[in-house]
This record gives C-alpha cells, sequence and structure tokens, in this order.
C-alpha cells in the first residue's frame, strides 16, 4: 500500500503491474480492496493497475465521513491521475465509482485513453426522461439505511442498503469477507444520503470523446438496468457487454467473463 497527498488529503491506493495505466473507482461502501478479483488479473494482461480508496474510505480517516461529497471524490481521481503523472489513463468505475469515472471523462477528457462503466449508479434526467417527470430521489431511496447506521445499528443499516441495491435479503447472501469491508466503511453512508448526485443526461453522455465499455449485469435490479439502457443508447460507439448471471457486483459474480470483457476492451486499440 501507499498514500499519496490529493487535495491536502492522504490517500491510501495500492498498485500492481507494468505497462499502460488502469485507474479502478470503488463504489459505495467499499474500498480498494473490493478489487481483489481483478488487480492481479489486470497487471498480468499488461496494464499498470492503481486501486484507490477513495477520501473517508477504509483505511483512510474516517473523520468527516458523514459530510463526504461526491464532487469532492470526482475532483480527488482527476488530481490522482494528474499528480501521479499517469498520462492519459483507462478508467473503470463501477457502481458509485462508474459514476464519478463518468463525471470525470466528461469534465476532463484529456485525462483518459478509455472509459469502463460498471453498471455505474444515478438516475437518468434531461433527454432520458419526459419533462416533468418525477423520479424518487436517491436519498429518500437510502434514508431508512442512513438513519439505521447514524443511530448507531450499523447491521440493520447495511441489511437495509443492500435490500435496496441488490434486493430482499441480499445483504445475508454477500458472505463474511466482503461484509467487512462494508462495515469498515459503513459510516460513508451517512454522507452518501446527502450528497445530492446531478442525474446523468443525455447531452453529457453524446458528449463523451474516448472509447467507452459499458458492462452491466443480466440479474441487476431494475434501476441499475434502466441506467445502462439509457447510456448505453446515447454514449456514441459504446460497447455493451452483459454478464447473464450476474448482478450488481458482477466483477465479483462473474469474475472470468467481467475480467475477459474489460481486457479485451482495452487491449482493443
Amino acid at each position: 500500500m501507499r498514500n499519496i497527498t490529493i487535495n491536502s488529503y492522504d490517500m491510501a491506493f495500492i498498485e500492481e503491474g507494468q505497462g499502460q495505466p488502469l485507474l479502478l473507482v470503488h463504489g459505495s461502501l467499499y474500498d480498494y480492496r473490493y478489487w481483489a478479483p481483478q488487480i492481479s488479473a489486470f497487471a498480468a494482461a499488461g496494464f499498470h493497475v492503481f486501486a484507490p480508496s477513495l477520501r473517508h474510505y477504509w483505511p483512510n480517516d474516517a473523520k468527516g465521513a458523514a459530510r463526504l461529497s461526491i464532487e469532492e471524490h470526482i475532483a480527488d481521481i482527476a488530481t490522482f491521475i494528474a499528480a501521479l503523472g499517469l498520462g492519459p489513463v483507462d478508467l473503470l468505475g463501477h457502481s458509485r465509482g462508474g459514476y464519478i469515472a463518468f463525471r470525470v471523462a466528461e469534465r476532463r477528457p484529456e485525462l483518459l485513453r478509455r472509459l469502463v462503466l460498471a453498471e455505474p449508479a444515478g438516475v437518468l434526467g434531461d433527454g432520458f426522461i419526459a419533462p416533468g417527470t418525477v423520479q424518487p430521489s436517491y436519498t429518500a431511496l437510502i434514508a431508512d439505511a442512513v438513519g439505521k447506521v447514524a443511530q448507531g445499528d450499523i447491521e440493520a443499516g447495511l441489511s437495509s442498503f443492500y435490500d435496496y441495491a441488490l434486493g430482499q435479503g441480499a445483504w445475508a447472501r454477500l458472505g463474511e469477507a466482503r461484509q467487512r469491508i462494508c462495515r469498515d466503511n459503513a459510516l460513508t453512508l451517512i454522507g452518501q444520503g446527502q450528497e445530492g448526485r446531478v442525474p446523468y443526461t443525455r447531452a453529457s453522455a453524446e458528449a463523451l470523446s474516448m472509447p467507452c465499455l459499458l458492462l452491466d449485469g443480466g440479474r441487476a435490479e431494475a434501476h441499475f438496468r434502466r441506467v445502462a439502457d439509457g447510456l448505453a443508447a446515447a454514449i456514441p460507439g459504446v460497447r455493451r457487454v452483459t454478464l447473464p448471471g450476474a448482478a450488481h457486483l458482477l466483477n465479483w459474480d462473474d469474475t472470468e467473463g467481467f475480467n475477459a470483457a474489460v481486457v479485451d476492451f482495452l487491449h482493443d486499440a
């Protein structure tokens, strides 16, 4: 593990391999350990792999986790790329990390060679939905989970969040190793419940200029599939790969298929 100061914050990351830089951005409740099934495989395929833990996520300083900001995370990832002098990187983000990767690609396209969005989180906005359509806010959807974590009932809060994100009973099915990672990052849910993500617009998706791979799981919850469908219809020249047997944690559910799809795309220069 290494540390680097990014925007006045000491951020932990791991790296492995040599070659084209490939940056992995984790999603909600996870950290760089989320990418355990990918890091060595991608390094063996000829990539210099970097996997940071986002600000306030384990093993970083958790102080301020209740006030974390997705805008801060977007800025941190862009600064991370520039600070290490990586040049145009391949950027892969999953879930909330996919949203972050999308925004980095939108705002700082010169930093990226290729973009991989693995079932990005968020909601569709202008150009994707009829004017005047009212969508439930993300804050409202996870309010129960956030409230329980804030009150100190970590297990109940995490169970509630997973019921929303992956379906009823998903927390119990997750397995101890991944549950442990989520417990380590539970307090970040409090801040996440207040971050107010801006919806994806068709204009922003159509403006992406780098080659893009969109991965989704055939067994994922409908709200993730809806976003994938919308972005797949709007991003120019996007390559979409659906892993039929995978749910939202698709890089764990079908590690072989996920890794092969990413490597094939990134090698297809």
